[in-house]
């Protein structure tokens, strides 16, 4: 087996500043020991040096491997890790210069033996690129651009996006509760804690990409008092089942989970389509869940959940942007003069009436129940329903929209 480890000194998202992430490229000379290790005289030899070792007693026999290793491990640093995993290293290699690339995949393809080997190739995410080199936290996922220009080819929305009302509302909770933290996992510009650590930077972690460690530091610290908001994509948080039952729910710790691009999530990729989070946390014993169907119900349940105490809760909201407040107020049931700042706690698991229309002696009756921010689309289909003389009642919770197996309060 040949793996090739891609090391760009990067996480899953940029975030505007590097991680440690290996050796950095360490020019010619790495470049040539890469391809001395990894060539047919040097293998040869090594052959058959361990060849002549084994005429010797297990005692020399285990000196002259070590001096193997040793050797190559002053040739090229950073190996030793892999060694001790049962990989033969080689590297760290320029994966920008093909013309030491190449040769040294080729070499390694044609080795004998069966021992797996780990090729460590360093790359620069986006390199010959300027732009990109210099703004590593934009160019990750970008849409249509013009290279010259950098602008990209996207609409501008005049609503902000459900990412940034989180931060902000988390932002205005912590100034008032020093106990709040928030934990993510190598996702602080995905979940806009980015935001939030500029803002509290003591209180702000990123343990990497491990969701398992999030997700039990995140109880851990609930175990001693503090208030932590785990941010996650809701797809990433797949890895950290087990802790999210045996850690958390158990033990009914206040860990308020918020789960971002829940739903489809478009360019993102299939990846990282959050479809699947209201069926597997909606089993688990002890959880609370919430989905906002508008900018200011999602502001009123990061209240809600610093509020519980008794329980993990979690809210989940989508990719893009929220609906505006001319929406809010004529479709949604809003009573806004201007977007609030900032929300208030609000009962768990109780509906709202948005439309409420009699039942029809000839048609009868349609009742529509919505889950987080699907209520506009149901409200349209209620506008295109009573259009055709139908009446329709349209149903959402009182903002907390939990999906309790016994009480079921839909949105």
């Amino acid at each position: 087996m040949i793996v090739i480890l891609n090391d760009n000194d990067q996480v899953s998202l940029p975030t505007g500043t590097k991680t440690v992430a290996g050796v950095r490229p360490s020019g010619a000379l790495s470049d040539y020991t890469s391809r001395l290790m990894s060539s047919r005289p040097f293998q040869d030899m090594r052959g058959m040096a361990k060849s002549f070792s084994k005429l010797f007693p297990e005692e020399i026999q285990d000196v002259a491997a070590q001096f193997d290793e040793y050797t190559r491990g002053i040739m090229a640093q950073g190996g030793t890790l892999f060694e001790e995993l049962g990989f033969y290293y080689v590297g760290p290699i320029d994966g920008h210069k093909l013309d030491t690339l190449v040769p040294v995949l080729e070499n390694v393809r044609d080795m004998p033996g069966n021992k797996p080997v780990l090729i460590h190739v360093k790359t620069e995410k986006g390199k010959g690129y300027p732009p990109a080199e210099a703004s590593l936290d934009k160019y990750h996922g970008v849409a249509r651009f013009d290279v010259g220009t950098r602008k990209q080819h996207k609409s501008v929305s005049q609503t902000p996006s459900y990412t940034s009302v989180f931060s902000k509302a988390l932002i205005a909770e912590a100034e008032h509760d020093r106990k709040v933290v928030a934990i993510t996992a190598a996702m602080p510009g995905g979940t806009g804690l980015n935001i939030f650590g500029e803002r509290f930077l003591k209180r702000c972690h990123d343990v990497g990409i491990a969701e398992q460690p999030a997700v039990t530091m995140a109880g851990g610290m609930a175990c001693e008092g503090y208030k932590p908001f785990c941010c996650i994509y809701s797809t990433f948080l797949q890895r950290g089942y087990d802790q999210l039952i045996h850690d958390v729910s158990i033990q009914k710790l206040p860990v308020r989970f918020i789960l971002d691009r829940a739903g489809l999530v478009g360019n993102d990729g299939p990846t990282h389509h959050g479809s699947f989070d209201l069926a597997y946390i909606g089993c688990i014993p002890n959880m609370i869940i919430m989905a906002p169907s508008d900018e200011c119900e999602l502001q009123n349940m990061v209240a809600t959940s610093l509020a519980i105490n008794d329980s993990p809760s979690v809210v989940r909201y989508p990719r893009g942007v929220g609906v505006g407040l001319d929406v809010i107020n004529q479709k949604l049931g809003g009573k806004y003069d201007v977007m609030p700042e900032g929300g208030h706690a609000i009962a768990i698991g109780k509906g709202r009436i948005i439309r409420n229309k009699a039942p029809s002696p000839k048609e009868g009756s349609v009742a529509i129940l919505s889950l987080g921010t699907r209520l506009l689309e149901s409200v349209k289909a209620a506008e295109a329903l009573e259009a055709n003389t139908i009446p329709v009642t349209v149903k959402g919770s009182e903002g907390s929209g939990a999906c309790d197996c016994l009480s079921v309060e839909a949105r």
